[in-house]
């Protein structure tokens, strides 16, 4: 990964799943990582697994939704140098109830964990790339984002946030190569949490993800976390303020 060895990105939702596939699968290409994570010990372990491989690797637990969490992120990977921008890879689906169930506490989770985060990231991020002339920030998106899916409905309306706001930043800020990377169908703890939600809206989502296992469709973590390693590798610019589904690519 010549365009980004040695270079420094924010990596957040590490602790597991495909963010954490995706530090290694970075850091094995040489990649210097800020993670962040809600948890700690996790993010501990994937931080010394990447160092493992070699390179600089640090971490900030907390919620990147929190601007003091953020600014610490992008903080500390510019303290790492050559500070290139971030992967927001973190999310919360919060299957079962119909939209209008969740708690205002559960639905601003959701909200926050993919649209706020975002703002945050790109409120500290931004400037610094741009005084840097280039950069790179990618946005997890999804399916979810153009549809309506019973028992999802608080993520769906996030997703179609979060893909919008890097459509703008694309707009706004056309230095930096924005992109929105839709990692496929991966099995991971949403995957089983929607496999097992409860609630009024549940039993159509339960079905639907539990088809997606009994038919084979699942990618694991590390190949959809090599499949964006891969796309990076390529010419992301050419996607710049447009989708990158992993199915299609």
């Amino acid at each position: 990964m010549t365009l980004l060895r040695n270079k420094t990105l924010v990596l957040t939702g590490a602790s597991m799943g495909i963010g954490a596939a995706l530090t290694e699968e970075l850091a094995g290409e040489g990649v210097n990582l800020v993670l962040g994570a809600r948890t700690r010990d996790k993010l501990l372990a994937v931080r010394d697994r990447c160092r493992a491989l070699g390179v600089r690797a640090e971490c900030v637990a907390g919620d990147a939704a929190d601007d003091a969490v953020a600014a610490q992120l992008v903080d500390t990977a510019r303290g790492l140098g050559e500070f290139h921008g971030f992967i927001h890879v973190a999310g919360v689906l919060a299957p079962g109830p119909a939209v209008w169930e969740l708690s205002a506490e559960r639905f601003r989770e959701v909200v926050d964990g993919s649209l706020i985060a975002a703002h945050q990231l790109m409120r500290h991020a931004v400037p610094l790339l741009l005084e840097r002339g280039e950069g790179l920030i990618v946005f997890f998106g999804s399916g979810a984002a153009e549809r309506t899916q019973t028992g999802i409905g608080a993520y769906c309306a996030a997703k179609a946030g979060e893909e919008h706001l890097a459509r703008q930043l694309a707009n706004e800020a056309p230095a930096i190569t924005t992109v929105v990377w839709r990692p496929g169908v991966v099995e991971t703890r949403m995957q089983a949490d929607a496999r097992t939600a409860v609630g009024s809206a549940a039993a159509p989502l339960r079905e639907l993800f539990a088809s997606w296992c009994r038919d084979g469709l699942l990618l694991t973590p590390k190949q959809s976390a090599r499949g964006l390693v891969d796309f990076l590798q390529c010419d992301p610019r050419a996607y710049h303020g447009k989708v990158a589904d992993i199915r299609k690519i």
